[in-house]
């Protein structure tokens, strides 16, 4: 005799409580969703106080291109020139130098250079410091008074 072979149905995943639980959870957020705030309270700082005085910590290295061309370096001046930068070279490799012999690794160098110099020439600056191991610099473009 021959044998019937019974066929095995394919599985099916009955959706019918899947769908169930998603509309009640749609339902929970459509409640839910007016009792959520609809806005933010942000809090304004309070004016400056402009009569603080902030002085710059003293291990902070600014480059200053006056609109003449010479170069100062915080406040001192005589630092040359954009197109002599040998004083100013000097000074940074000794002051980097004392720094690294005091466990100080700083090297941070800004720029401060008003908007008449032109870009070629704070970037022949730039190159300069990088010549002194000045890592990173930082550019301070605004107008000076």
């Amino acid at each position: 005799m021959s044998e019937i072979k019974g066929v095995i149905p394919a599985p099916a995943i009955n959706v019918t409580p899947l769908i169930d639980v998603l509309l009640v959870l749609l339902i929970i957020f459509m409640v839910a969703a007016p009792l959520k705030p609809h806005r933010f309270l942000a809090k304004v700082p309070a004016e400056p106080d402009n009569n603080v005085r902030l002085d710059p910590n003293p291990l902070t290295l600014v480059v200053t291109i006056e609109p003449d061309r010479t170069l100062k370096l915080n406040h001192t001046p005589d630092m040359g020139t954009v197109d002599n930068l040998s004083p100013l070279s000097a000074k940074l490799i000794s002051v980097f130098e004392e720094r690294s012999r005091n466990h100080l690794y700083q090297k941070t160098v800004f720029i401060k250079a008003p908007r008449s110099i032109s870009y070629g020439e704070v970037a022949r600056v730039l190159d300069g410091l990088k010549a002194t191991g000045a890592d990173p610099i930082g550019l301070q473009l605004d107008d000076l008074k």
